[in-house]
């Protein structure tokens, strides 16, 4: 089958989202390239269709969804970094910022709000760089064909730990997607990455390890399995199954990642002593972190070069670091204070716990309500403003 992305280039911003183009009688998935035609009955499962909601159900069966195939385009294609398109994912299966911060292990829930902040605001300049495109090209015949990227997949190892397969779902997709045993032809490759996976777990021990093959080595074992055998070769480097050299002149295949983590484990057990001890005392770490009460505050980001700070409140004083980790990642809400960071660098600021907030034992205690005094009170102390601060006038903390 023919590459889909050059459909990615001409098709309009309705038809991404909507996984196909109509041309006619025809319809074309953008992310692979397969027709189906009207007047023609598709059937599937015991249901006959249509052409153009067969091709609905094509996309949902062999990509997930146009979302899903979307968020596995290259970075140069996207502009999403890998933390970006990860938060994406989260966002898209409906996850709350708890669930989300707690998947990818990255700041606190509030840093992951910080972060739908900035994804929307990469959003509305989408939108005004589409209009200025639009305004371009109806000044000038010009079409900016030397501006588009050649559209190609985010190549990576794909992580085996984020699918959930048990035994049974394995045999179900091998049964399906090899009706005449594992030993013979692939039936299809229209399937979702979960499922891919699987099926390239088992195309894989086709190969020997420890042997070089060549590229035509290669082709002549995938023939045997599927018809478009450079579509295998291609996903078997991508998912990691197999690797080669820069000139394609060598192929060899990869340990699956299981083993690789079976002999990681083997090799973890000779020097097991040393490490338990160590993991012994993280645990101890953590458990003693636990017991630690959360405490709300008043803390300040620093900059040593000029004096100038930034001062903010927060309900854990523990997740201070979080607002580190937005300033390395670019994210940060305050402009100015971002700008500074990417010009000094890390290491011309400070992060400094400022106050700790004490709790009264009265049940009509507004935590919320004395910790705003209580950053009011330092914003009038420190006057964080114009060129003493990161703050744009008296009215707030964060611009």
């Amino acid at each position: 089958m023919k590459s889909s992305e050059p459909l990615l280039q001409t098709a309009t911003l309705e038809e991404i989202k909507r996984g196909y183009l109509a041309e006619g009688p025809t319809f074309t998935c953008i992310c692979c390239g397969y027709k189906t035609e009207a007047g023609i009955v598709y059937p599937e499962e015991g249901v006959l269709y249509e052409a153009e909601r067969y091709m609905r159900v094509h996309i949902e069966k062999a990509h997930g969804s146009v979302f899903e195939y979307l968020l596995e385009l290259d970075k140069s294609v996207t502009g999403l970094s890998d933390v970006q398109r990860g938060l994406l994912g989260q966002f898209y299966e409906g996850k709350k910022d708890t669930e989300v911060q707690k998947a990818l292990g990255i700041g606190s829930a509030s840093t992951i709000r910080n972060h739908r902040f900035v994804l929307k605001e990469k959003e509305r300049q989408a939108k005004i760089f589409l209009a200025l495109m639009e305004l371009l090209k109806s000044k000038d015949d010009y079409a900016p064909a030397e501006l588009v990227l050649p559209v190609t997949r985010h190549v990576h190892t794909i992580n085996y730990k984020q699918f959930d397969i048990s035994e049974q779902d394995r045999e179900k997709v091998l049964t399906k997607y090899f009706p005449e045993g594992t030993d013979g032809p692939l039936s299809s490759f229209h399937m979702q990455q979960k499922h891919k996976y699987i099926v390239l777990t088992e195309i894989a021990k086709r190969f020997e390890p420890k042997r070089d093959y060549t590229e035509k080595q290669v082709n002549e074992v995938l023939k045997q399995i599927y018809e478009d055998y450079v579509e295998l070769r291609r996903y078997l480097i991508d998912y990691g199954f197999l690797s080669r050299e820069e000139d394609g002149s060598q192929y060899w295949l990869n340990l699956p990642a299981e083993h690789e983590e079976k002999n990681r484990k083997q090799t973890e057990t000779g020097r097991a002593k040393g490490e338990n001890e160590e993991m012994n005392r993280r645990k101890e770490l953590q458990e003693q972190a636990k017991e630690v009460k959360t405490e709300a505050g008043i803390y300040q980001i620093r900059n040593e070069r000029n004096g100038k700070v930034f001062v903010d409140s927060t309900l854990n004083l523990k997740t201070i670091n979080g607002q580190k980790f937005m300033l390395q990642m670019g994210s940060h809400l305050n402009k100015q204070l971002q700008a500074e960071w990417n010009e000094y660098g890390d290491d011309a600021f400070t992060i400094e716990v400022l106050e700790v907030l004490k709790k009264e034992d009265n049940p009509y205690f507004d935590t919320k309500d004395a910790l705003a005094k209580c950053l009011n009170r330092w914003m009038d102390q420190l006057e964080p403003y114009g060129e003493q601060g990161y703050h744009g006038d008296k009215k707030g903390s964060s611009e």
